[in-house]
């Protein structure tokens, strides 16, 4: 098995499929890259069993062939080279493997590619297609608010619901939750799943702007298709939590804010704030709002005020600076409006113009009110 390949846009594939390898694999030979050669097409296969990245590269070769190449020693080489042209030789008997530079040779051990786990099989699937810049919007929008309680696993992934007129995306830790709705026409299709947030990072990492995505799914997998990649993954099995029953529908309280300025005191609030609960205060009148924050056991204190347009009864409530700071950094709207019922109830925020054709909602849990304050 023999090719020739410029080392960068080899390189550039494998990085994107090496996402995939896990640092401890279950066999030995998922540390190895899957190598087929055929009609001077090269397909990459990386998988952990869970997560499979499949791409492919012209090359130069008239060969065809099989083997799996270990993927840490190949990246660390082709990074270290220059942009050129490489040659890669593999002995099908003995599975050597030679790649030779403008600088020498390299030589490695490869494994019998008949040995690499099958990749699943896209049947009895349905379909649905998108921009990937949608689908990269409604990742980077829900991610973050994703547990890693892997005793809450329904909840460690995104919760896609699609149905004819829309998709929707939810993620939750149970003190923070993020939905976005996509209004878009998936004919007769109505279902719903999780996907790992594994896949969905290496998805971020992958997805160019130009693209369509093509997403598959059956009742175990989900294979979403786009440029010369394809991205397979096991679904989460679990129930997803009734996120609508969490969602506080009468909030007669509505503050309008910059959202970079209220983004900015807070985090610069969150440096005097207790360490554990992260709490900041928000006073908030007609046409100002006050932040405050304070460690006791440092006798750390800070205060700030911002112009902000409100409607309704003056209100003490206090956040995690945290997770209104990683809402706040995803979003990318001028203004924003926090919408409130009482100090005790999930405040809601939103962008405060939506874009055509979407639906954001983030809802944050309150911190009990420190009475120092």
């Amino acid at each position: 098995m023999k090719f020739q390949s410029s080392s960068n846009e080899l390189l550039k594939h494998l990085q994107i499929a090496q996402g995939s390898i896990s640092n401890n694999p279950v066999i030995p030979i998922l540390e190895a890259f899957l190598f087929k050669l055929e009609n001077g097409l090269l397909q990459i296969t990386a998988s952990d069993l869970e997560t499979t990245i499949i791409t492919e590269v012209k090359v130069t070769s008239d060969q065809s062939g099989v083997i799996a190449v270990p993927a840490k020693i190949l990246v660390e080489t082709l990074k270290a080279l220059p942009s050129q042209p490489i040659d890669f030789d593999a002995d099908d008997e003995t599975n050597a493997i030679t790649i030779t530079s403008a600088y020498g040779k390299y030589k490695l051990s490869g494994e019998n590619g008949a040995d690499y786990p099958e990749t699943p099989i896209a049947s009895d699937a349905l379909s649905v297609t998108l921009p990937s810049s949608l689908l990269n919007l409604a990742i980077n929008t829900t991610i973050f608010a994703t547990t890693s309680d892997e005793l809450r696993p329904a909840m460690t992934g995104v919760y896609f619901q699609i149905e004819p007129n829309a998709m929707t995306f939810v993620a939750t830790d149970a003190h923070k939750l993020v939905k976005f709705v996509l209004k878009i026409d998936n004919k007769d299709i109505s279902t719903t799943f999780i996907v790992p947030k594994k896949a969905l990072n290496l998805l971020k990492s992958a997805l160019a702007v130009s693209e369509t995505v093509s997403i598959r799914f059956n009742k175990k997998n989900a294979f979403f298709n786009f440029g010369d990649y394809l991205l397979a993954c096991r679904l989460i099995d679990g129930r997803f939590p009734d996120y609508n029953a969490v969602i506080p529908v009468d909030n007669p309280n509505m503050m309008s804010i910059n959202r970079l300025d209220f983004l900015n005191s807070l985090k610069r609030l969150a440096i005097y704030a207790n360490k554990t609960t992260n709490q900041v205060l928000l006073k908030i009148e007609k046409s100002e709002l006050k932040i405050s924050s304070q460690d006791l056991d440092f006798s750390n204190e800070a205060e700030e005020s911002i112009k902000c347009e409100f409607s309704g009864d003056s209100m003490h409530i206090a956040f995690n600076a945290k997770f209104l700071i990683e809402m706040l950094s995803v979003l990318n709207e001028e203004t924003v409006v926090l919408e409130m019922s009482v100090p005790n109830r999930a405040g809601i925020l939103k962008p405060a113009e939506q874009d055509p054709g979407q639906d954001m909602l983030m809802l944050v849990m309150p911190v009990m009110l420190n009475t120092a304050n």
